[in-house]
């Protein structure tokens, strides 16, 4: 039986980058392939959401800074703070991906706190 896999709206040379995708994408849900089991459970397309930004050292480089709550220790706010940037950003760039009428209510809730 054919399937048909999409990589998005583009047109390549060749199958090859296409291939390598597909390798990588359902290779990484294998045991051992990632250094962590965990390293997959939160990130894009692991539930409804994309993932939220994530920032590394310094805390400031150039004009961009690591959000002040992410620096706060608080990890209650910085969960609620990460489901935020995860919806806002889902909302953007894939508002296809929200099914769920609670994922608004939600954004909405932590808008208030976290705009």
């Amino acid at each position: 039986m054919d399937e048909e896999i999409s990589m998005g709206d583009y047109v390549l040379t060749s199958g090859e980058l296409p291939a390598l995708m597909l390798i990588d994408a359902v290779g990484r849900l294998l045991p051992g392939v990632l250094g962590s089991d965990e390293s997959s459970v939160e990130e894009s397309h692991s539930g409804s959401l994309l993932e939220y930004p994530q920032y590394t050292r310094p805390e400031k480089y150039k004009d961009m800074e690591v959000p002040e709550i992410l620096l706060s220790g608080h990890h209650k706010n910085i969960e609620e703070w990460r489901l935020f940037k995860a919806i806002e950003i889902t909302l953007k760039r894939r508002p296809d991906m929200v099914k769920d009428s609670s994922i608004i209510e939600k954004y909405n809730k932590l808008s208030v706190k976290y705009k």
